[in-house]
């Protein structure tokens, strides 16, 4: 059996943490930034709480969705959220730690993501989350 893999993405976004731990936990302004470039949010509901369940539907450009969902397991406003990360069904779970760090240029986003079965697959989580920033940081510069 092969050891899981590790992902660290991180960002300095210019927003307070509050702002940006509000974006990351209300479904309305999820469906606006969530998603890497030509992928929509098409449905996201959060209930937030530890123990609660999440959900995001991805519509990829050929039409077909894909539902990540999983439980949070931390929720720290506002400066980080655990959650557990299950893409499409998957039965084993991957977990996903988000950090809101105030610095002088805003705030440092640190994303975490765990128990990656594969290289491939880190590289496509690394594309997916690059452009979920990119989105966020589009949100919150208009």
């Amino acid at each position: 059996m092969s050891e899981s893999i590790t992902l660290n993405v991180q960002r300095t976004i210019r927003a307070r943490p509050e702002r940006l731990f509000e974006a990351w936990t209300t479904p309305q302004q999820l469906r606006k930034w969530w998603g890497p470039a030509h992928v929509e949010c098409s449905d996201a509901a959060i209930d937030l709480r530890v123990g609660g369940h999440y959900h995001l539907d991805n519509r990829l450009p050929d039409g077909t969705v894909l539902r990540i969902e999983g439980e949070f397991e931390r929720i720290e406003p506002p400066s980080e959220l655990v959650y557990s990360w299950r893409l499409g069904g998957a039965t084993t779970a991957e977990r996903v730690t988000v950090r809101f760090e105030p610095c002088p240029q805003g705030t440092e986003v640190s994303i975490i993501h765990e128990r990656i079965a594969s290289p491939a697959a880190r590289d496509e989580h690394e594309k997916g989350w690059v452009g979920c920033l990119d989105g966020l940081v589009t949100l919150l510069a208009a």
